[in-house]
């Protein structure tokens, strides 16, 4: 008759880490001791470690009970009114999104819509539900586009919480200074000693807060200990220098032009350029000046280019680099940047009282022109300068979808973003309106959300074509997704004609009219579903 094992049945000797290895070996090449190989080793190894478990637990000696952690600090902001609290909820238990490569069907993509909620929740000034924090803080360790959304709506406890769950350790990290309280500029001592002895995270947020505050106080603070930092750390500090940047900076960032490390002498430079009146500016723009002209002696005024002929000490000082790229020729590369770094505002007056427009439209002799306008277009960017943008733009109508100087989507894009919202907005509308959907999500993209009444009748509007003409649908997809997020909600009702399947005309795709009637469903129910969601967000009426 078989009885249940005591433990003064089962054989000692034996530690946790030997019955381990004993497990991990097999009974039959080792046994435990006090036991026989054969059939009965293995009950005897599950006996033995059924004893040690309980000998192991009952030996822990009880330790005094942790502290509990300090409370979250108190969010002063209103609490969500319950039908966005609802909404959120919702938007935080779909985040599988449609199958990557299926059909996404008509059913709005809630993926989508969360960084939308949480931007109108933070634009009015909720706090979150304590509830929904661990949901929140996991979608934002999933999307990191979505953590700086995330982390401020979350606030407080989301600090909070990163200090107890090392998953949500990234809250801390995108806090300044890990969370950490940073000092004002009322208190020198603190910010001395955090300075000179905080960790790397800590300093940089630091100098940023006081470079928004007090820039001259935080250009002080980083000369203190510039010759000691390494070069990274200095490259990381001299970048927090851009936010405030003034004429009274010239002095630092011209002592940085002669640093040992080539990218702080880059950046240095860098900023030096977007100072109109800084001493590097007049260098560059003398040397810029004397490589370009314009030939009167020709039927029609032409630019010439003189590209430079060499790289000296003192162009490589100021921020030239010397060696070209693969399959670039070095005088234009030379050429290319001392033209981005002189001020936009010189070229009128050395070619002649010009205005931009005028300046741009000039021909430019030996195929000079890309190289020289790709430079402009450069200069427009870093010196944000709109005239010049627009020149270099062009007319949106014009033959050549890519403006007189502008050499790619991209440098068109950042020409663009130099303009306000409105003009930039007008711009692109006119630019689809002539040429279509096929080169305009990059212009999209710069464009102000929700996007102005013009730009999303241009946008509605030339889907319509596309769909009519038979186009295929894939194609525009992207344009599709853009609408959901930016179009302004109250175009809905101008797209309820759009969501039937129309008849294909001939040549057309296989299966057209049904995919563009079902993204018409899934824009139109998106934009109501958009325009709910800021509804539930109103705050309630004061009382």
């Amino acid at each position: 008759m078989n009885r249940t094992p005591t433990p003064q049945d089962v054989p000692v000797g034996d530690s946790w880490e030997d019955l381990v290895t004993t497990a991990l070996l097999g009974t039959d090449r080792r046994t435990p001791s006090g036991s026989a190989p054969g059939r009965e080793a293995p009950v005897a190894l599950l006996d033995a470690a059924a004893v040690e478990t309980v000998r192991r637990r009952a030996g822990l000696r009880p330790a005094r009970a942790a502290a509990p952690p300090e409370p979250a600090a108190e969010d002063p902001r209103p609490p969500l009114p319950p039908a966005a609290a609802s909404r959120l909820s919702m938007l935080l238990a779909d985040r599988s999104g449609w199958a990557a490569g299926g059909r996404r069907g008509a059913a709005p993509d809630l993926t989508e819509l969360l960084p939308q909620w949480l931007a109108l929740a933070n634009a009015r000034g909720f706090a979150p539900p304590a509830d929904v924090l661990p949901a929140l803080l996991d979608a934002a360790r999933g999307r990191t586009d979505l953590r700086p959304a995330a982390l401020a709506f979350a606030g407080p406890r989301a600090l909070w919480l990163g200090r107890l769950n090392t998953d949500w350790r990234f809250a801390l990290r995108a806090a300044p200074g890990g969370g950490a309280s940073l000092p004002g500029p009322g208190e020198p001592e603190r910010i001395r000693e955090l300075w000179q002895e905080g960790l790397f995270a800590e300093r940089v947020a630091l100098l940023s807060a006081i470079r928004a505050q007090e820039p001259a106080t935080a250009r002080e603070l980083l000369a203190t200990t510039w010759a000691t930092e390494r070069a990274e750390d200095r490259l990381m500090f001299l970048d927090s220098l851009r936010t405030g940047l003034e004429a009274t900076d010239e002095p630092f960032l011209e002592q940085a032009l002669s640093d040992r490390s080539r990218n702080v002498r880059s950046t240095a430079a860098e900023l030096l350029s977007t100072l109109p009146g800084s001493a590097l500016a007049a260098r560059m723009g003398t040397r810029s000046g004397s490589c370009v002209a314009v030939d009167r002696t020709r039927p029609v005024p032409t630019i010439v280019v003189e590209a430079p002929h060499q790289c000296d000490a003192e162009m490589e000082r100021d921020g030239v680099v010397p060696k070209a790229p693969a399959g670039r020729g070095e005088r234009s590369w030379w050429l290319g940047q001392l033209v981005e770094a002189a001020p936009l505002g010189e070229w009128p007056r050395r070619l002649g009282g010009r205005t931009p427009e005028e300046i741009v439209a000039l021909p430019v002799a030996d195929d000079w022109q890309p190289e020289l306008h790709a430079a402009w277009c450069r200069a427009a960017v870093r010196q944000r300068d709109a005239d010049w943008s627009r020149a270099l733009l062009g007319a949106p109508s014009a033959p050549e979808a890519g403006g007189p100087g502008a050499v790619s989507l991209a440098e068109r894009s950042k020409l663009l973003a130099t303009l306000g919202s409105t003009e930039r907005a007008d711009w692109v509308a006119r630019f689809i309106a002539t040429h279509g959907l096929s080169e305009a999500f990059q212009l999209l993209g710069v464009c102000a959300v929700p996007w102005s009444g013009p730009l999303g009748r241009a946008v509605v509007d030339a889907l319509n074509i596309a769909r009519d003409a038979g186009s295929y649908p894939w194609s525009f997809s992207g344009v599709m997704g853009l609408a959901e997020r930016c179009l302004d909600p109250a175009e809905a009702g101008r797209l309820d004609g759009l969501t039937a399947v129309p008849d294909e005309p001939e040549g057309a795709s296989p299966g057209a009219g049904g995919y563009w009637a079902e993204a018409f469903q899934r824009l139109t129910t998106t934009l109501r579903l958009r325009a709910t969601m800021s509804t539930e967000l109103t705050p309630p009426p004061s009382s």
